[in-house]
């Protein structure tokens, strides 16, 4: 059993219908701040579990739950005197397999199997509501008037209890101490059985006993019935059993004698990565939510994680929020879902080789790519530079500032990140020296090229091949060796300017081609840095310029 997908409406971050659907084990969500990767994963546990944030949302709903957007156009409604329905939150998760939860009571009325949980006005308060719109004067959703539908597919009212499946939320970022007891306690709680559960419940009500028959409590209780004077009624200190989860909302976890909620957020996450993970045999296991796990983990910490996650989750269905590649790298590139614009792109198609290459490699920065408008792939640092100086000289701003992202990547890594950029449709430029052999360029990028040309993918490289005859290098005293390249970046970039004007940003004592392409050759990353910061005006190779402006508007 399992989470085949979700549907949220005016839940936070989303308004109008989300869908996503989720396989059957690991799902990896990136996107950039603010697109709704919490949202998707507060949802199923909302959806799951009832709470939200460490409160039970049926006894604690507000405002700031639903749609602002939505919750704006309704205020607005209301003081233009042409009301309309107030908002309801909708969340609709679906089963793969839940005899018990089959049926058409969803928003698509398809037969399936799942549930629904809705945040929405109840009717009975009606009268009492149509009397405040005649003010017209709301300032706030008035959530006073509403109340918590939690159903089947099948029409059935269910609570948390009789939902077989189960969600462990670990979220390393919460601020609140009682949260995080919570959160520790309801992982806990599915991993016991009944008869563990009773136990435990019948033990904390001998500490009740125990509490209230010990003398010190007892002669406090007499002592605040006398100060409180309140005629034929008694006052006394206990422990409130009067909750149905009153053991799970008061005992608290320890870890060597520390309490759970006083230890390091990363030790908590990875505490209750392992509680989660733990199997019980033949009951659904559920799905584990976690959020940002790199969040207060030292890469080792994290390796260690990743790790555990990897080993321990056959079996078991996992939903991760990341903004780390070495996350994405490890946890299965293929199971990566992306976030833009209330759409989701999937990595499904990506080869055998291309997501062992990075899970081998998992220190590629791919989310770099992946979260930016445009991406700039260069061979090394000094082209990074460069490049860099040509997008500012061009547009007056750094590439990054328009949402520009320039990668450096080496060896067989640009084909790995193509393959993830037409199966994303990403637009990316490679910047790419033809070192003196166009046909080896062509061959390697061959499914980018011609015929076979993508759109949003630019393979930019100069289409001449040049030699020292081109840069007239004759230095009978101390010539350039018989296998100097001329076709790399720093000798396209003098022959795109000039020997006079390198001369005056490098330099008098490069007064010949063959002194200043050395110079250019021995120092790359210095002579890119200077490039970087002269004020000289400068060129750039036709295939520079090319590679700035793909993708503009």
């Amino acid at each position: 059993m399992y989470i085949t997908k979700i549907r949220i409406k005016n839940f936070k971050r989303f308004s109008d219908w989300f869908q996503l659907d989720f396989s059957s084990n690991v799902n990896i969500i990136v996107g950039i701040n603010e697109i709704g990767k919490s949202t998707i994963i507060e949802a199923v546990n909302l959806a799951l579990t009832g709470f939200y944030q460490g409160k039970y949302v049926r006894n604690d709903i507000n405002q700031y739950l639903f749609n602002k957007t939505e919750v704006d156009k309704y205020l607005l409604s209301i003081k233009e005197g042409t009301p309309i329905e107030p908002p309801s939150v909708e969340i609709e998760v679906f089963f793969d397999d839940c005899p018990s939860m089959k049926g058409n009571h969803n928003s698509q009325t398809i037969e399936a199997c799942g549930l629904y949980y809705k945040i929405c006005f109840d009717e009975s308060y009606q009268s009492e509501y149509n009397s405040l719109l005649e003010l017209h004067d709301m300032t706030t959703l008035p959530v006073e008037y509403y109340h918590v539908v939690w159903r089947s597919f099948h029409r059935e009212d269910i609570t948390a209890r009789s939902i077989p499946y189960k969600a462990s939320l670990i979220d390393t970022s919460t601020q609140y101490q009682t949260a995080s007891d919570m959160y520790v306690s309801h992982i806990v709680r599915n991993k016991l059985d009944e008869k563990d559960k009773i136990n435990i419940t019948q033990s904390y009500r001998k500490a009740q006993q125990i509490f209230m028959t010990d003398d010190a409590i007892v002669g406090i209780n007499r002592k605040l019935a006398d100060l409180a004077q309140i005629d034929g009624e008694d006052i006394s200190l206990s422990v409130d059993l009067s909750s149905k989860r009153a053991w799970e909302d008061s005992l608290t976890a320890y870890m060597r004698e520390i309490p759970f909620h006083f230890m390091g957020k990363g030790e908590q996450c990875i505490i209750k990565t392992k509680l989660a993970l733990v199997k019980k045999v033949n009951i659904p296991e559920g799905i584990i939510l976690l959020e940002e796990p790199e969040n207060h983990l030292s890469f080792g910490k994290l390796n260690e994680l990743v790790s555990t996650i990897n080993n321990q989750i056959d079996g078991m269905q996992l939903l991760v929020s990341t903004h780390s590649s070495f996350v994405l790298n490890k946890l299965r590139l293929s199971s990566l879902i992306l976030l833009s614009n209330n759409t989701s792109y999937r990595l499904t198609d990506l080869s055998s080789d291309t997501v062992s290459y990075f899970e081998k490699l998992a220190g590629y920065d791919t989310l770099r790519m992946l979260l930016c408008k445009r991406t700039i792939m260069v061979e090394g640092d000094s082209d990074e530079l460069v490049v860099q100086r040509a997008y500012k000289d061009k547009y007056g701003r750094q590439p990054i500032e328009d949402g520009v992202d320039v990668l450096c990547v080496r060896g067989l890594a640009f084909l790995r990140f193509l393959e993830i950029a037409k199966a994303l449709n990403l637009t990316i430029a490679v910047v790419t020296d033809n070192d003196g052999d166009i046909e080896a360029i062509k061959n390697k990028y061959d499914n980018y090229l011609g015929d076979k040309a993508v759109p949003n993918i630019k393979i930019c490289f100069d289409d001449t091949i040049d030699t020292k005859e081109s840069f007239g290098c004759i230095d009978e005293s101390n010539p350039l060796p018989d296998n100097f390249n001329y076709n790399t970046l720093e000798p396209k970039m003098l022959k795109a300017n000039n020997l006079d004007v390198f001369k005056r940003i490098f330099g008098n004592e490069y007064d010949t081609t063959t002194k200043m392409l050395r110079h250019l050759h021995s120092q790359k990353g210095e002579s890119a840095l200077t490039l970087l910061k002269t004020s000289e005006i400068i060129s750039y190779p036709q295939y520079i310029l090319d590679a700035i402006s793909h993708g503009v508007n």
